[in-house]
């Protein structure tokens, strides 16, 4: 077990973690760390929202277009410096601290739950 600590399953109900597709990624030169500001669209029950994501060692802008990502969006929204992230973009960290993008290896529509 991590240093986390054990929560109860209806702990985890309360995070809604969607698949979403990314519509826009732009360069955000503002952000402290090297960060891309995204668009991700989560379909039509939770719409187009936006992220700072700090992806920029493993991925391009370019390549970040049409990708499906999985993402929290029931966090409130987060400033970061001129920017308002309205999700968490879901990564793992390799063995150099930079974020891989967690995505389903299968297609599934946008906004399909995780859980």
């Amino acid at each position: 077990m991590s240093g986390a600590g054990v929560i109860q399953f209806s702990d985890f109900e309360k995070v809604d973690i969607r698949v979403g597709v990314v519509t826009r990624a732009e360069e955000f030169p503002e952000a402290r760390r090297p960060a891309y500001k995204l668009e991700i669209d989560f379909g039509p029950e939770v719409g187009v929202k936006r992220s700072s994501a700090q992806v920029t060692c493993h991925y391009r802008t370019a390549e970040l277009l049409g990708r499906r990502v999985v993402a929290v969006v029931n966090f409130p929204p987060k400033r970061v410096g001129p920017f308002v992230s309205d999700v968490l973009v879901l990564g793992a960290y390799d063995e150099t601290g930079e974020v891989v993008l967690l995505a389903p290896d299968r297609s599934v529509r946008p906004g399909s739950k995780i859980g």
